[in-house]
């Protein structure tokens, strides 16, 4: 079966028809869902991830891996740091994108006040493994 053939429906959502919610992988993270996922029956996520300042390395610096086939992520404000297996730590600016390969393993290091993220993933449910406590 072709895998675009997963998208079920036309989807269109405003600022105003989401707001940002907690509960998500991360306590520091809010996500405002995009409608993607039902859309495509689950084939695929898109969310903004609005980070909650200020950063505590305490909190967030756990390194973790996610069970995913395609991860996309890109700054919509602010700037974020992460420390990815092999590749070192990276500073992503306002308009930078970066793709995780499936199950790398990384940290986050430290992102602005301001930050938010999108985030595209597939499947839209996966599984996070954290590594260190």
């Amino acid at each position: 079966m072709n895998q675009l053939a997963a998208v079920k429906k036309f989807s269109h959502v405003k600022p105003e028809d989401t707001d940002y919610k907690g509960g998500g992988l991360r306590d520091f993270f809010l996500y405002r869902d995009l409608g993607i996922a039902d859309a495509t029956a689950g084939l695929a996520r898109a969310h903004v991830i609005r980070l909650t300042g200020p950063c505590n390395p305490e909190e967030v610096s756990k390194l973790h891996y996610h069970d995913v086939e395609f991860q996309m992520v890109y700054v919509l404000k602010g700037w974020f740091r992460s420390e990815f297996e092999g590749e070192g730590v990276h500073t992503f600016q306002v308009g930078s994108c970066w793709i995780q390969p499936p199950r790398i393993k990384h940290t986050v290091r430290g992102y602005s006040d301001d930050c938010e993220l999108l985030e595209i993933v597939l499947p839209a449910d996966f599984k996070t493994v954290t590594l260190e406590k």
